[in-house]
């Protein structure tokens, strides 16, 4: 089955034979998809002149509306998504629900904080300016949707939340979104646009099923491009002559060596050491370590550390890799075959200056070996003297690097040679180190977890990203940002100096949400 792209308020199917989606577990194919031969300036086209005026037109709280039913309709159906992530993405049913209840939350997020914003369409700052002796002549800022597209370009370890994510926020601010989901789990994100069209109204959402060459050879001015994946493709894209010449906005989310700290007072008795153990399992075991928060650093007391690759190796060995089909199953697959030959080489490399503590077993249970794409669990152990390469390369799989410090400065220290990352954590009952960190580390993280005994039972796990908080970083990371509540809405906005007359400001002020992003 080749799978159609929804471009122009239409399915149309690409030429050609297309690219195969396999379940990553049977090796067995699924679909095709094809993006050859279609029309991507007239796709752009139909989104901006056809979907802009259309959300433009509506109010903050009618697109939060949209939203809303958007969020109801795919949560009613959540049983065949999750069938889809695990036959496309080899997901566990702990893996996809990350995915998938994520979209549905982060749109209803979304969808609440439209109906707070009201019936404006647009903002204006509170306070003003006197220009110059004139009193009555002023100046204030207000924020007004760009008149673009956003093109989504997204990963493909979150084939729902990656592109809903996005999308609620663009969506919200009153731009039409044109959604490219990674060739290789792309299944989800096609059953679930098919699943809403008829909510939408024509040309906000556009989805386009294959490789996405020669896109943004028609970006405009006003479009917004927001892309996760490697900083390899980043700046592949970032250089393209077309992008040069129209400079729109480009945010991007890329690759990242997070690192989650238990600090220096935390004993192998106290509360928190049963935490981070706990936590740290997870980030190598959940949706195979494929995600851009895993903790791929666990920075931890020397003098603890023996007890905690002990207390860690515990948990992995209780782990059962294999078909995900399996209820007993919890550790699936990598996506493909080529992400696993990825996966396997830079844990190769890593083990140039890093030793290996465990190793799972590689016979998947349930599964051949020989078409299926698994990683066992990897846990490393290197002397932070010589880790130079643990602080550049990131496995993206089920693989992170214990690195013993002595003191909290080293722990800090340590983790910012990550090189800006998208969240560090730290799990301590240190007060005043806990303000320290925040201070050191905020400069190059997108986000700083802080956890004491206080919150150990209550708090989001160290990769779970919550829409209430900004999500991107600096550096390494890509230097972008998105969510963050009504922050994200920046992206799509332009923020303007208004001059003009008392009178006339007071008439733009009465028709715009007094509201600052």
């Amino acid at each position: 089955m080749l799978l159609p792209s929804y471009l122009g308020g239409r399915w149309v199917a690409g030429e050609g034979s297309g690219t195969a989606l396999n379940d990553p577990c049977t090796g067995l194919e699924i679909a095709r998809v094809s993006a050859d031969g279609l029309d991507f300036g007239a796709a752009l086209t139909y989104a901006r002149d056809v979907g802009g005026p259309a959300l433009r037109d509506m109010s903050f709280a009618a697109r939060g509306r949209l939203l809303g039913a958007i969020a109801s309709r795919l949560g009613a159906a959540r049983d065949v998504w999750y069938r889809s992530a695990l036959s496309n993405s080899g997901s566990t049913r702990a893996d996809a629900a990350m995915d998938i209840e994520g979209a549905v939350q982060t749109l209803r997020y979304y969808a609440a904080l439209g109906e707070k914003l009201g019936e404006s369409k647009f903002m204006v700052e509170a306070g003003g300016d006197q220009l110059t002796r004139d009193p009555g002549f002023q100046s204030v800022h207000f924020w007004t949707p760009v008149n673009g597209a956003a093109i989504h370009i997204n990963a493909f370890n979150f084939p729902a939340w990656g592109m809903w994510g996005k999308a609620a926020v663009a969506l919200l601010s009153g731009v039409p979104v044109v959604t490219k989901p990674a060739v290789s789990t792309s299944l989800l994100a096609w059953e679930m646009l098919r699943d809403v069209t008829g909510i939408l109204p024509a040309g906000a959402v556009s989805l386009l099923m294959g490789s996405g060459q020669g896109l943004l050879a028609a970006v405009g001015r006003e479009d917004v491009v927001a892309f996760t994946g490697s900083a390899q493709t980043a700046r592949s894209l970032r250089s393209q002559d077309r992008i040069q010449d129209q400079n729109p906005r480009f945010n991007v989310e890329a690759d990242s060596l997070n690192a989650s700290i238990l600090g220096p007072d935390i004993g192998v008795d106290s509360a928190l050491f049963k935490v981070f153990v706990d936590e740290m399992s997870r980030e190598i075991l959940l949706k195979a370590g494929q995600k851009c928060t895993t903790a791929r650093r666990l920075l931890v007391p020397r003098p603890v550390a023996d007890s905690l690759v002990q207390a860690i190796k515990a948990k992995l060995e209780a782990a059962v890799m294999g078909n995900p089909r399996r209820a007993d199953v919890t550790l699936g697959p990598v996506v493909t075959k080529q992400q696993q030959r990825a996966v396997q080489e830079s844990i190769d490399k890593l083990c140039t200056v890093a030793r290996i503590v465990h190793r799972g077993d590689a016979t998947p249970v349930d599964a051949d070996s020989d078409v299926s794409s698994f990683v066992p669990a990897h846990l490393l152990h290197c002397d932070a003297a010589d880790a130079g390469v643990v602080h550049e390369l990131e496995a993206f799989g089920p693989c992170s690097t214990i690195l013993p410090y002595d003191r909290g400065d080293d722990a800090i220290s340590l983790a910012r040679l990550g090189g800006g990352s998208l969240v560090c954590s730290m799990f301590t009952n240190d007060a005043a180190l806990t303000v320290k960190a925040a201070q050191a580390l905020g400069s190059l993280h997108g986000r700083v977890m802080l956890v004491d005994d206080s919150i150990a039972k209550s708090h989001t796990d160290h990769s779970i990203v919550m829409p209430q908080s900004l999500h991107g970083g600096p550096g390494r990371a890509g230097g972008g940002e998105e969510l963050g509540g009504s922050r994200g809405m920046r992206l799509y906005h332009q923020r303007t100096a208004l001059q003009s007359s008392v009178a006339t400001i007071a008439a733009v002020r009465s028709s715009a949400l007094e509201y600052s992003l």
